[in-house]
């Protein structure tokens, strides 16, 4: 493997698009650290670690936090980080499913696909406004989002209305930049450029994971036990979403032979994948983000018993938070499925084109065959998910183990690494094998040319 990454130097092209896409990362980073503006980051930094610590996470913002590589806890000008564009993209496939007009614009090929892309830019932009506004809000009464604030302590250091508006300007503006150089990664580097900037936020995360995870050892917390089975297990999870993550179902499909003129054409067998975790980290982040507003609704009842359950109950890593937890991701891998995974067109498609799979009759009873895996396997993806999800939470709550260590073991963190480095890794391979070297999979050495 060594020597598959020294060749990857070797070839200009590639080793050109290599550097280009680690220059670009680098300019991400400046974007997530250079504060917004008018805002004290030393005094906010205090305030947000003095809150984890009492309360051992933030909830919904740690997961922002976390993709926007702490930018969001620093008030950075690219504290929205690029999950704007995410999620105007989450929106517009959901309502592609939905909505017969933008159905139509999917189906037209390319010219079809870059006016939804447009329509993705105009939400990204709505979003960033929205937000924005709620960021300014937040930095210039943080007490009202739940942030403990001493006597004397202010975040903001201008007027009430210049801040917001500079805010506004300048996260929309840092967002945009983001979205525009995950572009150019995905044309004119290697990998999908939105996706790299997501992991590396993630993996900027790492030193301070391992730094709180020698604190633990210095403080008498942990010993050298507990370091061997937190090595084992987080070795034993990568092994496992790895597996996960490639698995799938391989459909037979045959196609007739046709005859036209003295050419023959179809006939060859190949195999539709099915992929067993189909909805990848999406039912998580759903489930994260719905999980964010029962608390802080119930809060604002002004009833004592309503929000003595709410704190009790529903608090992060609490027993009914997790149940609730695992039940909404079982219920969005699902729902994902059948948004996204249309066996009626899939099977339209194959008689269309003269294929079919053995033993099953073409047209409707290909679509129930279809559907019926489908629902069959999507469980066994859910049940994993759902262990990968919950089992960070297990190990923060039951074995006092650091919220940021814990990320590591599973949920969105880990599916997101392993998935971009593994596509990453595929695209690099498929270059290497271009030019006749080895990939990843073999000794990396150079074949012998004719």
């Amino acid at each position: 493997m060594l020597s598959a990454f020294a060749n990857s130097l070797k070839i200009p092209e590639l080793r050109q698009r290599i550097l280009f896409t680690v220059a670009i990362i680098f300019v991400c980073r400046l974007i997530a650290v250079i504060p917004t503006p008018g805002v004290d980051a030393a005094t906010l930094r205090e305030i947000v670690d003095r809150m984890v610590a009492g309360t051992g996470n933030i909830g919904f913002m740690g997961m922002l936090d976390l993709f926007s590589g702490g930018a969001l806890t620093q008030a950075a000008i690219g504290a929205l980080g690029i999950m704007p564009s995410i999620s105007a993209s989450i929106i517009l496939q959901l309502l592609t499913a939905v909505v017969p007009s933008l159905e139509k614009l999917a189906r037209e090929g390319d010219a079809g696909r870059q006016k939804i892309i447009q329509y993705g830019r105009y939400l990204t932009v709505a979003l960033c406004l929205v937000q924005g506004y709620a960021m300014a809000s937040m930095l210039l009464n943080p007490g009202a989002m739940g942030l403990q604030v001493l006597e004397g302590e202010q975040i903001v250091s201008m007027a009430h209305w210049p801040f917001i508006l500079l805010t506004i300007l300048t996260m929309t503006t840092g967002t945009m930049m983001l979205m525009w150089l995950g572009e150019q990664i995905t044309a004119r580097g290697i990998g999908n450029g939105i996706s790299l900037i997501i992991t590396i936020s993630i993996v900027s995360r790492l030193p301070g994971a391992v730094q709180q995870a020698v604190n633990m050892f210095r403080e008498g917390s942990a010993n050298i036990f507990t370091l061997v089975t937190m090595l084992v297990l987080v070795f034993l999870v990568i092994g496992a979403v790895v597996a996960v993550t490639q698995a799938q179902r391989k459909i037979p499909v045959q196609y007739a032979k046709r005859v036209v003129g003295r050419k023959t054409y179809g006939g060859q067998s190949t195999y539709m994948p099915l992929r067993v975790n189909y909805s990848g980290v999406m039912p998580i982040i759903f489930a994260q983000a719905i999980l964010m507003f029962p608390q802080r609704l119930l809060l604002m009842v002004p009833v004592q018993a309503v929000k003595t359950f709410a704190e009790v109950y529903l608090r992060d890593y609490g027993p009914l938070y997790m149940t609730l937890y695992s039940l909404m991701i079982l219920f969005f891998s699902y729902f994902w499925v059948a948004t996204q995974f249309h066996p009626v067109q899939i099977a339209d498609d194959l008689k269309k084109y003269g294929g079919y799979v053995p033993g099953i009759r073409p047209g409707k009873p290909t679509a129930e065959f279809l559907d019926r895996v489908m629902t069959r396997i999507t469980l066994a993806g859910a049940v994993f998910l759902t262990g990968i999800a919950v089992l960070p939470m297990i190990l923060s709550s039951s074995f006092r183990i650091p919220p940021m260590v814990a990320q590591f073991f599973g949920g969105t963190s880990l599916l997101i690494i392993v998935g971009v480095m593994l596509d990453t890794m595929r695209q690099v391979e498929s270059h290497l094998v271009t030019r006749h070297y080895d990939g990843f999979l073999r000794k990396g050495h150079l074949r012998s040319r004719r």
